[in-house]
C-alpha cells in the first residue's frame, strides 16, 4: 500500500471475528512470548505480564512498551500499574516510530508470511495458524538485526520528510 491509496479487499471479504495477540521478543535470541486472548482488556494484559514474569530470567531486563494497545489509557496501564511487580514500568517511545520496536517487525513478518494470504473462517481457526507460526518460530528463532547505521537512518528519514508536504520538517 502506498500512502493515499486505498486498502483493497475482495467484494466477498467477510470478518469472522478477531483475536489479540499480546507478543514479547527476546532481542537477543529472536524467540517470542505470545499470548492469544479474544479480547484486549486489562485482566488479559495482565495474564500476559505474569506469563512474562515467569518466562524472562530475573536477571534480563525487560522493556514494555504498550503502544499498539488499542486503549493504552485503559488496558496497558491499568495493567502494568496492577502488574507482577518484578516487571518494569513502560517504556514509552514516540508516535510513528513503531519500526524501533523489533516485535512489531516479527508482528509483520507473521503477517506477511503467515495471515495475509490465509483464510480463516472462525477465530479458532486463525488462533491455530499464529499458535503453529509461533511454535515454528520458537523452534528456530531469528534474531532481527539492524542493517543500516544510524545515521543511513536519520538521512533517509530526513530525506523523506523533505519529499512530503506538510511533515512540519
Amino acid at each position: 500500500m502506498m500512502p493515499g491509496v486505498p486498502e483493497r479487499r475482495s467484494h466477498d471479504h467477510v470478518r469472522a471475528g478477531t483475536t489479540t495477540l499480546f507478543a514479547a521478543l527476546e532481542v537477543a535470541t529472536g524467540r517470542v512470548i505470545g499470548s492469544l486472548h479474544r479480547r484486549q482488556r486489562a485482566a488479559d494484559f495482565k495474564k500476559f505480564l505474569t506469563k512474562l514474569d515467569q518466562e524472562i530470567p530475573p536477571m534480563l531486563a525487560a522493556h514494555l512498551d504498550p503502544g499498539q494497545l488499542r486503549h493504552p489509557q485503559d488496558t496497558g496501564h491499568q495493567a502494568m500499574a496492577a502488574g507482577p511487580p518484578s516487571l518494569p514500568p513502560a517504556l514509552h517511545r514516540p508516535t510513528g516510530s513503531s519500526w524501533l520496536n523489533l516485535v512489531e517487525r516479527w508482528f509483520a513478518e507473521l503477517t506477511s508470511k503467515k495471515l495475509r494470504r490465509c483464510v480463516h473462517r472462525s477465530v479458532q481457526a486463525l488462533e491455530r495458524d499464529i499458535r503453529a507460526w509461533l511454535a515454528d518460530w520458537n523452534d528456530n528463532p531469528r534474531p532481527f538485526a539492524w542493517t543500516k547505521t544510524a545515521d543511513e537512518i536519520l538521512d533517509k528519514v530526513a530525506a523523506y520528510c523533505k519529499r512530503i508536504p506538510d511533515s512540519g520538517h
